[in-house]
């Protein structure tokens, strides 16, 4: 029985559960938006949420299968504990696991067609090819420094917009706005898994941001990018009140004590900063929820 729960308990590090918000926080702000424009539907938006969170969970995957593949993994890193380099998961069990996610998150995309039409099928096709790219393929997004590119990409842009658009069948100007800003948060967990895992990368050959610009330059990215995400959707938190302008300053000063840890800690202590990050982007969409429902 302890082993069965030491397995299950491997899966679940693999889904790397502190990285889930920046899927699912795409989708929350996206439901935001429709409420705000009175097209809120519950059913596309539940399948929505569902294959943001498959697709993560099998980028995650396949991004620990490939890294093994690849020996960019080592016993005992500081992040996150690999189950297949550990040796708790078999390789062959993790691929499997990958595609099957993957497998599960196309079914649930093929569903939305009855709200989207036949196009998504296109934007599904490039969502389940940028999780496996993310790791794998003739240019791995990961190890070549467009990881933030690709997060901004597939945990910004992609779920937001379309997430509205099913809903709604149109994109509106703000939504575009609202995506990048999630993306930008989104890129600052990669940032953090970077930072700290800067010298691993740095002596296996992966180029990440980190690696090519060092941790200086990183660590004011990641200010940077919080600056701007706060700073595009600031406009929609006034037009409900503003009194709801607390919310984003709010979120600009949890932003600005988080870089400054991030400039002081290294190695495994990053690990519940990376944790933070992930938590206020989701905090900050379901906050943005709350003033839209409430507005």
């Amino acid at each position: 029985m302890s082993r069965s729960l030491h397995t299950l308990g491997c899966w679940v590090e693999a889904m790397r559960l502190r990285t889930l918000p920046v899927s699912v926080a795409g989708v929350i702000t996206a439901a935001a938006l429709a409420v705000g424009e009175g097209c809120f539907q519950w059913l596309p938006w539940t399948l929505c949420l569902i294959f943001a969170v498959l697709a993560q969970i099998a980028s995650n995957f396949a991004n620990e299968y490939f890294d093994y593949r690849d020996g960019l993994d080592r016993v005992g890193r500081d992040g996150p504990r690999r189950g297949v380099t550990e040796g708790d998961i078999t390789p062959g069990a993790m691929l499997v696991a990958t595609f099957a996610t993957l497998g599960l998150a196309a079914c649930v995309g093929l569903s939305l067609i009855c709200w989207g039409g036949w196009w998504l099928l296109v934007a599904g096709i490039c969502i389940v090819a940028g999780a496996l790219a993310y790791s794998t393929g003739p240019l791995p997004l990961s190890r070549v420094g467009l990881g933030e590119v690709a997060v901004i990409i597939f945990f910004g842009i992609a779920p937001v917009t379309l997430t509205f658009y099913v809903q709604a069948h149109y994109v509106a100007p703000e939504v575009w706005l609202a995506a990048i800003s999630v993306g930008l948060l989104g890129a600052n967990v990669l940032i953090v898994n970077n930072y700290r895992d800067v010298e691993d990368d740095r002596a296996v050959g992966k180029r990440t941001l980190a690696v090519r610009f060092g941790a200086r330059t990183t660590a004011w990215m990641y200010l940077t990018n919080g600056i701007a995400a706060v700073a595009l959707m600031y406009p929609m938190w006034t037009a409900a009140s503003r009194w709801w302008m607390i919310i984003p300053l709010f979120t600009l000063a949890i932003i600005y004590t988080l870089w400054r840890r991030l400039q002081a800690w290294s190695g495994r202590a990053l690990n519940p900063l990376l944790g933070m990050t992930s938590v206020t982007m989701l905090a900050y969409s379901l906050l943005f929820l709350i003033c839209k429902i409430t507005g």
